[in-house]
């Protein structure tokens, strides 16, 4: 389905708005170069193809950090991404320095079994090597987080949220998949091929911390959540008001605002994040500015 002109024209304001913000948050923190852990998701997609507009690609590197868990194809899409993009990237598999680990642990966690303990250790062993990177290179960290995952505290403290800067930390995450298409939208209409790899828009989201894990293991359906999540964090309506206005479950609704709430915590130890919005009183998206 085509994209209508207005919405176009939104997603290419929030493009070069993020691009921007990127490049000067760098120049201003004295930094050169960035880098992030590249997945093979659409976020950290997202985040690379943002960075390399910002800086250029030669002051952009992408860390490739995979488990037991990782797929050979979000390997595959990570290493095409890369490439495309025309940037430094290296391998780092964190299998043996988890294994370390779990076998420090064996004691302590004897008869306990597999959890979100697990899981977070794999997140957190990423952000120490993502950490080393950036003092040794003096290269600023991105964290890769968008709005939906960072309002529900669907990320790991010192894992995932290590880094200096959050960039698309204000997209939801329906956002960040319609920022996807209209890149590749204009990247098929300028050369003739897709920057981003397709596919990493069409598998379901999944953080590949346990086997068959995706997102919705844990969260409701991304169109749903957003929904809420717009009308309670922007315009703050009630639960039992959004569950009206949207025909959802209340319960459903009301779990979704309670897990916010319980997640501030989460949100107070982020990185910053590029806040984009219009002035004040300006209908103008042309005027979309970093705040």
């Amino acid at each position: 389905m085509a994209m209508d002109s207005f919405e176009a024209q939104r997603l290419d304001a929030i493009e070069e708005t993020l691009t921007q913000g990127i490049r000067d948050f760098l120049t201003q923190n004295g930094f050169a170069q960035c880098h992030l852990g590249l997945s093979g998701g659409i976020d950290s997609a997202l985040v690379a193809y943002l960075a390399v507009r910002a800086v250029g690609k030669e002051n952009v590197a992408c860390l490739l950090l995979p488990s037991r868990f990782t797929s050979q194809t979000s390997l595959d899409d990570a290493m095409e991404l890369a490439n495309n993009l025309g940037c430094r990237h290296e391998t780092l598999s964190i299998e043996p320095v988890y294994a370390e680990f779990l076998a420090t642990l064996a004691g302590v966690f004897k008869g306990r079994a597999f959890d979100t303990t697990e899981e977070n250790l794999q997140a957190r062993i990423r952000g120490t090597l993502l950490m080393a990177f950036s003092n040794k290179f003096h290269s600023m960290l991105l964290a890769t987080g968008n709005k939906s995952e960072i309002a529900m505290g669907y990320c790991t403290l010192y894992g995932d949220t290590c880094g200096g800067l959050a960039p698309i930390g204000d997209l939801f995450k329906t956002e960040v998949f319609a920022l996807f298409r209209r890149i590749n939208e204009k990247s098929r209409l300028q050369v003739g091929t897709r920057v981003i790899p397709e596919r990493i828009l069409t598998k379901p989201p999944s953080a590949e911390l346990r086997p068959n894990q995706t997102d919705q293991d844990s969260l409701p359906p991304y169109d749903v959540l957003d929904a809420v999540l717009e009308r309670y964090l922007s315009e703050n309506l009630s639960a039992e008001n959004i569950a009206e206005t949207l025909g959802l479950d209340k319960e459903l609704t009301a779990r979704i605002i309670r897990t916010v709430t319980a997640m501030e915590f989460k949100r107070r130890q982020i990185p910053p994040l590029l806040k984009i919005a219009l002035p004040d009183h300006c209908a103008d998206i042309n005027k979309m500015v970093v705040q």
